[in-house]
């Protein structure tokens, strides 16, 4: 048994989606899929306190290690990482599984996902859960603000060439376990043998630049996309830590314009990685929304 599958207590299965080999850690069984996405700079791991609640509630689980992270096939070329690819695996993981009915949780990066599958409607979905991530447009609104385009600074040095690809690779993931470590807060959030999960993935060869052209793909066209205004039908769950160190919390604002049933949580005093950093929380809010 893996780390991974240890801290997970979920078996390691390997599905072919999209063309892709995708690492996928399952719990339970049945016909309500709950497909968990994890974010930046992360790995299904962080999803470890979700899995035995989702279970018991009756969820087969899938925790995907996403494109380009963990073993899941690692495309080399940034295009690779375009939207449409990003939200295509999602649809075809959902293929995969054969459930009928599908509950989608993302955070971070695996939030943005999912509001886009939601938004376009790619597949059918029971429910829609996001943690830490607002939805696309309201993103761009709070940009539009000094508080947010700082917070977001980084992201515009993501799209460097070479240079953050080794930052955060150099010594077998250092900066990379140091950023979570610090936007997590408390530092007990993310155990040693988690963070070196989340270190070597950034380690690997090709890891951290798999990684960042998420950001230098995907987060662009999410600037340009012309299609996200529609409205999403299934009820919706946002969970916001507010001590958020990447998102500030104006980009809540509006969500109510494309979510018709939607129901925003906030934790305050916790930090952009909530599932880890306040799980028991976390669960309280999805057991009930479920």
């Amino acid at each position: 048994m893996t780390d991974a599958e240890s801290l997970l207590g979920a078996r390691r299965i390997l599905v072919s989606a999209n063309g892709l080999t995708f690492e996928v850690f399952e719990a339970g069984e049945g016909e309500r899929l709950a497909l968990l996405l994890h974010g930046f700079p992360e790995t299904a791991v962080m999803w470890r306190h979700l899995v035995a609640p989702l279970v018991a509630k009756g969820y087969r689980v899938w925790a995907v290690n996403q494109r380009g992270y963990g073993a899941t096939t690692r495309p080399r070329s940034r295009e690779d990482y375009a939207l449409a690819a990003l939200t295509g695996d999602v649809a075809a993981l959902i293929d995969a599984s054969g459930a009928p009915s599908v509950t989608l949780i993302g955070h971070d990066w695996g939030g943005m996902v999912a509001w886009v599958v939601a938004i376009r409607k790619l597949r059918p979905l029971d429910r829609l859960v996001v943690i830490n991530i607002p939805h696309p447009l309201c993103f761009r609104a709070a940009l539009r603000g000094f508080r947010q385009k700082l917070k977001s600074a980084y992201a515009a040095f993501f799209q460097i060439p070479v240079l953050p690809d080794w930052l955060l690779s150099a010594g077998q993931g250092y900066l990379t376990g140091l950023l979570v470590r610090v936007a997590a807060r408390r530092a007990e959030a993310i155990p040693p043998k988690v963070l070196a999960l989340y270190r070597d993935n950034a380690a690997a060869p090709g890891g951290a630049t798999a990684m960042l052209n998420w950001y230098r793909a995907a987060g662009r066209e999410l600037f340009a996309a012309a299609d996200l205004a529609a409205p999403i039908d299934v009820p919706v769950l946002v969970v916001w830590g507010t001590d958020d160190a990447a998102l500030a919390l104006v980009c809540l604002e509006g969500t109510d314009r494309y979510a018709r049933q939607l129901r925003i949580e906030l934790l305050p005093g916790v930090s952009h990685f909530s599932p880890e950093d306040a799980p028991e929380k976390l669960v309280a809010l999805m057991e009930n929304f479920l």
